[in-house]
């Protein structure tokens, strides 16, 4: 299709591409040709095995020839149509959309071009709703790289663009057991007990600010690159029950967990409970277009009906974006998709259990469906990370490197490493990766203090 030399592409793109989270200086990418299924392979035609969906959004697989078609032919029938307009995919993407929501509770949507302003539009909306200002979100949080988003993030990433965010946003702690702050002397706690400590302290932090001044507590149903933090069952329940006892809304932000990767079309639903306005992206349109969406209870869209909504982009409801939004996620119902991740969970549990077994460098697993975890630590009883706090060490790039070697595409944080791969792979590409991810944790076993 384009006129340049596969041994062109690195170095045309280190002339001219400005690389974001990188030092520009230190930047290595993989050149990527063509991909299908759970691989991909690179301009020399080496082929890697996904195990991070990408950036955790490729869930339905690559290269879906019923996405592309739909693609093909919407672009061939109206490219483009205003914000303003509608159009036959908006209608039915809006639908779709709406009906595998909770309960299809959540029946009105606005799309966005991504995670991070559909957080962003998530905020305005409930402080629009409520008339209240204040923002809670947790500290191992991430909500995107756009200002406001950056603001709701709790992690570093935030740290390096301060003072200049969006105000008025409070933090609180995560309940991620295997690091409790709240059960350090007391790490046999029941789940239940464990579950409302952490309500409790949320409770506290709410109180402390004011009530009355909080529009929303926003928290991803599963912590995503900060550690694939689980919540213990009661803790959703009770996030549910403050916000209704107090008039906060309650924000699931699922741009990665949610289209399949926990075993649920969202992860919410794994605790039964149904928020008053759910974001999302990635698997949306399994990332074949860039596309978001907020999905919100008809009353907090209604609290609109007569003054404006004053937001808004030029490729707000994109028509081939939406194409591929549709024909996602009727692929995924039609290929049986979310139940297929549900079953490989059970999978994935046991080749984690089973690698934790024969690494002394593995401290935890965690997983839910195909959204997994493994932490590394240098020593299992003091769990002191392989990496330090925002940082890496020799140990983790090295494991990285084995993997990249040994094509095995991943993606470490820290002293983690997430196994996100599409939901369509199967036990015996699951092995592929284990076996290659067998092999490289040995070079964190040998720092392992004995």
């Amino acid at each position: 299709m384009f006129d340049l030399p596969d041994n062109e592409i690195i170095p045309l793109s280190k002339e001219h591409v400005f690389w974001t989270w990188s030092a520009q200086a230190k930047v290595n990418p993989i050149a990527v040709k063509r991909a299908k299924g759970v691989y991909f392979w690179d301009a020399d035609d080496n082929r890697f095995l996904d195990f991070n969906s990408m950036t955790m959004c490729v869930n339905i697989g690559h290269g879906d020839e019923r996405i592309i078609k739909a693609m093909q032919e919407q672009a061939a029938e109206l490219p483009y149509a205003a914000p303003g307009m509608t159009t036959k995919v908006r209608a039915l993407a809006s639908r779709e959309v709406a009906h595998v929501t909770p309960n299809k509770a959540l029946s009105k949507v606005l799309f966005t071009l991504g995670g991070a302003d559909a957080n962003e539009n998530a905020i305005k909306l409930a402080r629009g709703y409520t008339g209240r200002h204040k923002i809670l979100t947790r500290y191992r949080s991430y909500h995107g790289a756009s200002a406001g988003a950056m603001a709701a993030t709790g992690d570093p990433r935030r740290v390096a663009w301060e003072p200049n965010l969006m105000s008025g946003v409070v933090h609180f702690l995560d309940p991620y057991r295997y690091r409790s702050t709240l059960h350090r002397t007391n790490p046999n706690i029941s789940e239940a007990d464990f579950a409302q400590d952490y309500v409790n302290h949320l409770e506290e932090i709410i109180l402390y600010e004011g009530p009355e001044s909080i529009a929303a507590v926003m928290l991803e149903s599963v912590t995503g690159t900060n550690g694939v933090i689980i919540p213990p069952d009661g803790y959703m329940q009770g996030v549910r029950k403050l916000c209704d006892k107090y008039g906060i809304l309650m924000i699931c932000d699922e741009v990665m967990s949610g289209f399949g990767r926990t075993g649920k079309w969202f992860a919410i639903e794994h605790w039964n409970v149904t928020p008053d306005i759910i974001t999302m992206a990635k698997g949306l349109t399994s990332a074949y277009a860039p596309l978001g969406a907020v999905a919100m209870k008809p009353e907090i869209a209604a609290a609109f009906n007569e003054h404006a909504f004053e937001s808004g982009l030029t490729y707000t409801s994109h028509p081939i974006s939406l194409a591929a939004a549709v024909a996602n996620i009727q692929a995924m119902r039609e290929d049986k998709v979310v139940e297929h991740a549900a079953g490989m969970g059970a999978v994935l549990r046991r080749m984690l259990s089973d690698l934790g077994e024969a690494h002394p460098s593995i401290g935890e697993v965690r997983s839910l469906g195909l959204f997994g975890i493994i932490e590394l630590v240098k020593d299992r009883k003091t769990k002191e990370p392989m990496a330090p706090w925002n940082g890496s060490s020799p140990e983790m790039i090295a494991l990285r490197k084995h993997c990249l070697d040994n094509k095995l595409f991943l993606y470490t944080h820290w002293h983690t490493i997430l196994i996100i791969p599409p939901l369509i792979i199967t036990e015996e590409q699951l092995q592929e990766g284990f076996t290659v991810l067998d092999e490289a944790l040995k070079i964190t076993d040998a720092v392992v203090k004995s």
